[in-house]
């Protein structure tokens, strides 16, 4: 079958039909320049990629290479200045560090000479005489390459050209050819560079064998935390109005034990939390109660969310992919990132050790642009992610029998979009990236000149920045209803946004209801993971023990099951956001006439036909109220009256 692809244009002739609001067979390519702009631009970064192979960085990085600019390996060039570059190290293949356990925490890299060799020394090496034997041995010399093996014992220099005695065994990482110390008690000063608030070492030691000792009980937790968020996205629908009813009860138990409660630590600790976070839940609970029939909305499309992940099962697999691709993106696009850094041209150093990498203007110009890549394909993968779950939902809503459903929407979805609309969810990521990179930039600058700017300016980034992050909140849900409409009505992203804004726009009060109640609704639903999560870690780690030895695992399985719960609750957040848009386009454009059938669920339908005739009795009401009043003013006439 051929699909032509085309340019959706919308025509405001008054002869055109009016658009159809479901889901179209024959569907249009949609943002086709967006997306051969985004191939271009991944070109560039694959580019940048090659270049950083090519010249050498990517050996450098995996065959690593010492204090004086040699490549380990391989031949090199002579670097100027620098006196012992420029060696033949085809038969040195292993970085060996003269003292690998200095550690420099802040700079993260090892503080000491490190030179190539032919082998790690896999025994420990007591005195020179040893290290002479070695290199006799092996062939491997593990002092400078000035020093002869003959002269380790009486050479003067010998503290800093040949390495700390005892040498520690040491084998070659995988891949990377760094010869490395297989004693881990080594770098027990680097460990203790990050435990200098702790006074006492035997409580880290607790800690750190308790984390240990319970790591098959924190899996256990951790998968235990991925099975409640699974089973919550299918039973939330029974629980939500329970779950509603708790929202209000909080909120109202809250401000009276902010009067109630004695003058004392729980009830300042009480007064100092509510004072501190009281407006948003005076705005939610007045929006609770004016908008309670909205709220009843709000309940109804939680139901019907529930039913949607009953027939679209591999929904709940999408946070596994959108993961799984985000890591693999990262871990190729850090890996480029740490070519680039060693792909600058060699220089001899003004801070010691021999040479570094000098990065030129150029140079400097591909970071920016890999960073730029950072955060745009990062934005793109979240972004197919939406439209995925978009167009499978939006072909549950608007499919009337749902047995003639394709076998899987989800995988439909996918080569929609695929086919189709990658134009789309490029451009809308790039929206987002225009917005997102200046407010990071002012988050870096903030925390870089924290302490030394003034008052005035420290209060004009933290606007800017707080500005920028709600104006990418914004953007981020009118795309998310602009990849709804593309779902529907295969439209451009910018057409698609605007009938979005609009369908918005005239739901306003629903919207809100929605985005508070449903969003404090979610919000329960991970607090009630974690506690379940974190009760039966208590439970299972001993907490009758002493506390340092099961409070960092519990502590560590509580942020995992919030992430997990976050992942899962984020997926339902966008279904029932998607399930809104559709029940409001249905509501629109459609009234249940013959020929204009209603699409949605029996439970919208059950609160829409409340709504339909509440605002019928209202309208009835109106109209028998002024007929009475004409009535009554024309039988007070006199000539009526006699």
């Amino acid at each position: 079958r051929e699909f032509v692809c085309v340019t959706s244009t919308m025509s405001t002739s008054p002869l055109q039909k009016p658009r159809e609001w479901k889901p179209l067979e024959q569907r249009k390519c949609t943002d086709i320049p967006w997306l051969l702009l985004f191939i271009l631009f991944n070109v560039g970064m694959l580019c940048i990629c090659g270049f950083a192979i090519a010249t050498g960085a990517a050996s450098r990085l995996i065959s690593g290479y010492d204090s004086y600019g040699n490549t380990c390996g391989q031949k090199n060039g002579k670097i100027p200045g620098i006196e012992l570059s420029g060696r033949d190290h085809t038969s040195r293949k292993y970085v060996f560090f003269l003292d690998p356990c200095n550690i420099d925490v802040l700079g993260r890299k090892i503080k000491s000479v490190a030179l190539c060799v032919s082998k790690c020394p896999d025994t420990e090496l007591k005195t020179y005489e040893d290290l002479r034997n070695f290199s006799a041995v092996y062939g491997s010399d593990l002092c400078s390459y000035d020093v002869q093996p003959d002269t380790y014992s009486s050479h003067s220099n010998r503290a800093t050209k040949c390495p700390t005695l005892p040498v520690h065994p040491s084998a070659s990482l995988p891949v990377f050819h760094r010869c490395m110390p297989v004693d881990i008690s080594c770098y027990a000063r680097f460990a203790e560079a990050f435990i200098t608030f702790v006074s006492d070492n035997s409580v880290v030691h607790r800690v750190i064998a308790g984390v240990m000792t319970s790591k098959e009980i924190i899996m256990g937790l951790c998968l235990l935390a991925l099975v409640l968020s699974l089973i919550l996205m299918v039973v939330i629908r029974y629980i939500s109005v329970v779950l509603v009813w708790i929202l209000t009860a909080v909120v109202v138990v809250g401000h009276i034990l902010l009067y109630e409660l004695p003058n004392g630590k729980i009830s300042l600790l009480c007064r100092y939390v509510i004072l501190n976070n009281g407006a948003p839940q005076v705005i939610l609970l007045l929006l609770l109660f004016f908008m309670r029939k909205r709220v009843a909305l709000t309940i109804a499309l939680f139901h019907v969310a529930g039913k949607v992940f009953t027939h679209l099962p591999l929904l709940a697999l999408q946070p596994f992919w959108t993961f799984l691709t985000l890591m693999l993106f990262w871990v190729y696009w850090i890996t480029v990132l740490l070519f680039l850094g060693s792909a600058g041209l060699s220089e001899q150093s003004n801070k010691g050790l021999g040479w570094a990498f000098r990065m030129d203007g150029p140079l400097q110009y591909m970071v920016w642009y890999h960073a730029v890549g950072l955060v745009w394909i990062s934005e793109f993968i979240l972004a197919c992610q939406q439209m995925t779950v978009a167009g499978a939902v939006v072909t549950y809503y608007f499919t009337r029998d749902k047995s003639q459903m394709p076998f899987t929407p989800i995988v439909s979805s996918v080569l929609r979009l695929m086919r189709y609309h990658l134009g789309t969810v490029v451009k809308g990521a790039f929206i987002i990236t225009l917005v997102e990179i200046p407010r990071l930039i002012l988050t870096y600058i903030h925390s870089q000149l924290k302490g030394r700017e003034n008052a005035c300016a420290r209060c004009m980034l933290k606007a800017c920045i707080c500005c920028l992050w709600c104006l990418e909140k914004c953007l981020a849900y009118l795309n998310m209803n602009a990849y709804t409409a593309t779902a529907i009505n295969s439209t451009n992203f910018c057409t698609s946004a605007r009938d979005a804004f609009f369908i918005l726009v005239e739901n306003a009060l629903r919207v809100a209801a929605i985005n508070s109640v449903g969003d404090f609704v979610l919000f329960l639903g991970k607090v009630l993971i974690v506690s379940c999560t974190a009760f039966a870690g208590i439970l299972s780690l001993n907490y009758q023990r002493e506390y340092t030895v099961w409070v960092l695992p519990l502590i560590i399985v509580c942020v995992f099951s919030f992430l997990v719960a976050h992942c899962f609750l984020s997926i339902f957040e966008i279904v029932v956001d998607v399930l809104f848009l559709c029940f409001a386009i249905d509501t629109k454009y459609n009234d249940g006439s013959p020929g204009r059938e209603y699409y949605m669920d029996k439970a919208l339908m059950v609160r829409h036909n409340y709504i339909l005739i509440k605002g019928l009795q209202r309208h009835l009401s109106v109209i028998f109220n002024n007929r009475l009043f004409l009535c009554i003013m024309y039988l007070e006439t006199p000539q009526n009256s006699q």
